[in-house]
């Protein structure tokens, strides 16, 4: 069983489980003796053995890290206009599970959903802990860094121009887009951007293309809000 915990860990110390891993470890019904792999958001796996299972704490053995790569050949950051409802729930796990070095959640002109001030810091924060909890699944030793929601016009005005290597696209039927990997070239890092519900405004789109972004199309077919990012995520997961 994979833990995540977010307190500094060092070889041949004894840990006493945090608030979430403890209530995940006795969900799991862990005893004495058993082993896990604690996970520190960093690149490695802490081998742990517990050793006391108590009605207020679990205190757990730990082992000799070791360095585990999981991620992509290239890093990739999706910056999303944030689908209603649970969608975006879904998809920042599987995000999570196909990747993503980085999320940065926006709100458009045509958002569905609007947040703002404390609720959209609990939201913040509740999507952290589904990066957690996915890490967990999937096995992934680095955390994918969910960056506050932002308007999408302050974000892009905020961008620097983009670093050499860096392909910046935006999802677009437009004309002139183009098909994944029709541009040639391997870039070292990727970001994308797409839409709501109802697609960009036209003055976003603009503002995207001068910010640097190429349009790309994903084919003839429109995809949902939450599965235009996951589709493009998944072709850069497996670009040469």
């Amino acid at each position: 069983m994979r833990l995540f915990v977010d307190t500094p860990l060092a070889a041949g110390a004894e840990l006493t489980l945090p608030e979430a891993a403890d209530r995940h470890a006795r969900v799991r019904r862990v005893q004495p003796g058993d082993a896990l792999l604690l996970l520190d958001g960093h690149g490695a796996e802490w081998p742990a053995t517990v050793r006391t299972v108590g009605r207020s704490a679990i205190t757990v053995a730990l082992g000799e890290p070791r360095a585990v790569d999981r991620e992509l050949a290239r890093p990739v950051t999706l910056a999303v206009v944030v689908p209603a409802n649970e969608r975006m729930d879904w998809l920042v796990e599987k995000a999570t599970e196909l990747g993503a070095a980085a999320l940065q959640p926006l709100q458009a002109e045509r958002s569905v959903l609007r947040l703002a001030g404390e609720r959209a810091t609990k939201r913040h924060a509740h999507w952290q802990g589904i990066v957690r909890a996915a890490s967990e699944q999937c096995g992934r030793t680095r955390l994918m860094a969910v960056a506050p929601l932002r308007e999408l016009g302050e974000w892009l005005a905020a961008l620097p121009p983009a670093p050499p290597g860096e392909a910046r696209w935006v999802l677009d039927f437009a004309p002139d887009a183009l098909a994944p990997g029709a541009g040639g070239g391997r870039p070292a890092a990727i970001t994308t951007l797409s839409g709501p519900e109802g697609g960009l405004a036209p003055a976003e789109l603009a503002a995207a293309r001068a910010a640097g972004f190429r349009p790309l199309t994903l084919g003839p077919r429109v995809l949902r809000a939450e599965t235009a990012p996951l589709a493009l995520l998944a072709w850069a997961a497996w670009m040469p």
